[in-house]
């Protein structure tokens, strides 16, 4: 590609032609100010907060959406744009919600933080902040404040580009525009996911998630209820953003004790339903392809499909109601902790269900709406009482005062704490498909994986769809029928992926046998509910520091983790058996898509 050359405040520099101006001042480390451009979005140019002056034009332009030119001579600080970005800046503070001390995004807030940097006075323009705006609170994972929206639009992009939802959109013109859904009705009468990402690329408060750690703290301070916590694998590589660590360092040994700090009677590990769900999902594949392969059963849907990602199952209910046979029945592994919970905890801790409160720690928006499904009480209770966001987990801590850099590491406690490297990959795109394809391999053939330290390095990494096939051979006697066959697997991450998969699946031309999507870009990790700000580098750095607590692991194998084993011979009985098929399973709904 040929490049050109071009003098940004005096530095010249030589960029790929197509590269845009703030791309090219990123390169010499000149930071020039956005609210509406991110990198996981198209262009938009909406804010105009990222204005420069080219030498020769008499209008400034937006360095977000205006291409490099050969021979351009750029001023990124000049009066003229200091001043103009402060009025741009004032102007959306006119008609913004101040209340910024009681702002849930309150020292995280991009406008916050750029009105501080440009000394911006709130008086400068008359407040023209409509009255009477109403927040919308329907939904149990997202909460939706216009007063405090700057009509960026990047919820908008967010919910088009990146998830093919299209929950969200302009409205309306002029002074009358906001950003709305299908006729302006609230968020859990509307085709949303639920996953969270809106919230995660919002700039302001406008878009959080519902918060319950006051319920969570009122459960805590109550001596009548027995706390349990439980955390999954990608809360503990990401947790230290909120508290001074770096982007992908692991904190899970201070993250439990933390928990164990602020009161919770027992701190487990999701992890360990996670290894639970390997054997059920592992055990379920092998039983379809038994009856496809085999037994010839054409009312056997193949491909099987995860189903541990509620924003994902949430989609195929609205956009391919038609296929849901293609999911696992499998709960995910939040829901089968729920259930195991007010069971064979209770059970074994000799405590009354009803007295249990299990709260799940979670990188998600969209656990909050799986723990609050209908379905979700098997255990004879709500299996999970409280769903909170990785997020709101780092600010319990600082609300308890807890200087979390000087804590020692403790360990999980036993009874659904043990896991293992295969429980932690969950975390990242492609490990479900890692970790079940390491125990299914065992269970056919006697031997592990044929890959080098276990790492099945075909199904992982970042692009939208990976695939994958695998040779069995050696098949043991009860799995002869497999000898020599191909296992077609793909991957994919982020909803716009899982419709460009789902629709080779529908169209009948799909050959493979196992399929794992997860709702958000990077799996888990890049949730909903994750720290913010997001990015593909930030969401490298975390995959990173997953796979690396996966080589940590003594055990890397879910079928050998001695909880596991323990679980199916004292309570269990066996995989897919009627216990687990009462606690550990469930069934999915056909909605509409309007």
């Amino acid at each position: 590609m040929s490049t050109i050359k071009l003098i940004i405040d005096g530095q010249e520099i030589e960029v790929k032609n197509g590269t845009t101006i703030l791309e090219a001042a990123k390169k010499i480390n000149v930071n020039i100010p956005t609210l509406c451009h991110h990198e996981d979005l198209c262009v938009a140019g909406n804010c105009r907060v990222c204005v420069v002056e080219v030498k020769g034009r008499e209008r400034l332009e937006a360095s977000c959406a205006v291409p490099a030119e050969e021979g351009m001579d750029i001023l990124t600080n000049s009066a003229k744009i200091r001043n103009a970005r402060k009025d741009i800046v004032s102007l959306l503070v006119s008609e913004h919600n101040t209340q910024c001390t009681t702002c849930y995004r309150n020292t995280n807030c991009e406008l916050q933080e750029l009105a501080a940097e440009y000394n911006v006075d709130g008086n400068k323009y008359l407040s023209v902040l409509k009255e009477g705006i109403e927040i919308d609170t329907s939904s149990w994972s997202i909460e939706k404040d216009d007063s405090k929206c700057i009509h960026c639009q990047r919820c908008v992009r967010t919910c088009a580009e990146l998830q093919h939802v299209n929950a969200l959109t302009a409205a309306f013109k002029g002074n009358e525009m906001k950003i709305s859904t299908f006729g302006e009705l609230p968020f859990n009468e509307v085709v949303c996911t639920n996953c969270g990402q809106c919230v995660n690329h919002c700039p302001t408060g406008a878009l959080t998630e519902r918060r319950y750690f006051d319920q969570v703290w009122e459960a805590l301070g109550d001596h009548s209820k027995h706390v349990v916590m439980n955390t999954a694998p990608s809360v503990r590589v990401a947790l230290g953003e909120m508290l001074g660590y770096e982007v992908g360092t692991r904190v899970t040994g201070k993250m439990v004790t933390a928990m164990k700090k602020i009161g919770a009677d027992s701190v487990l590990d999701t992890d360990f339903s996670a290894d639970l769900t390997i054997i059920e999902e592992g055990h379920e594949l092998l039983s379809r392809l038994r009856k496809v392969l085999l037994k010839k059963d054409t009312n056997i849907k193949l491909p099987m499909i995860t189903s541990c990602s509620p924003g994902w199952v949430k989609f195929i209910e609205h956009m391919y109601p038609n296929h849901l046979g293609h999911l696992s029945t499998c709960k995910s592994p939040q829901q089968m902790f729920g259930a195991l919970t007010k069971t064979y905890y209770a059970e074994k801790k000799g405590i009354d269900p009803k007295d249990i409160v299990s709260v799940a720690i979670m990188p998600c928006a969209a656990k909050k709406y799986e723990a609050n499904r209908a379905e979700m009480n098997d255990s004879g209770y709500r299996d999970i009482d409280a769903g909170l966001t990785t997020r709101e987990f780092g600010l319990m801590i600082k609300q308890a005062g807890l200087n979390f850099q000087n804590l020692e590491d403790s360990e999980f406690d036993s009874i659904m704490g043990e896991s293992t490297g295969a429980g932690v990959i969950f975390g990242a795109t492609g490990g479900v498909m890692e970790a079940a394809l390491r125990t299914a391999y065992t269970i056919v053939t006697g031997r592990n994986v044929p890959f080098k330290n276990l790492n099945i390095t075909a199904v992982r990494g970042t692009e939208g769809i990976r695939k994958a096939s695998i040779k069995i051979d050696g098949c043991l006697e009860e799995w002869a029928f497999l000898e020599g066959a191909e296992l077609n697997v793909a991957v994919a991450h982020g909803l716009k992926n899982a419709r460009t998969i789902m629709d080779e699946v529908a169209s009948g031309k799909s050959n493979y046998h196992f399929i794992e999507v997860m709702g958000c870009p990077g799996g888990c990790i890049g949730g909903g509910g994750q720290p913010i700000p997001t990015n593909a580098d930030i969401r490298a750095k975390r995959i990173q520091a997953i796979y690396e607590e996966d080589m940590s692991k003594s055990i890397r194998m879910s079928h050998e983790n001695p909880e596991i084993v323990r679980i199916y011979k004292e309570f269990l009985g066996e995989p897919l058996g009627e216990k687990s098929h009462k606690l550990l399973h469930t069934h999915y709904h056909k909605r509409n898509r309007y």
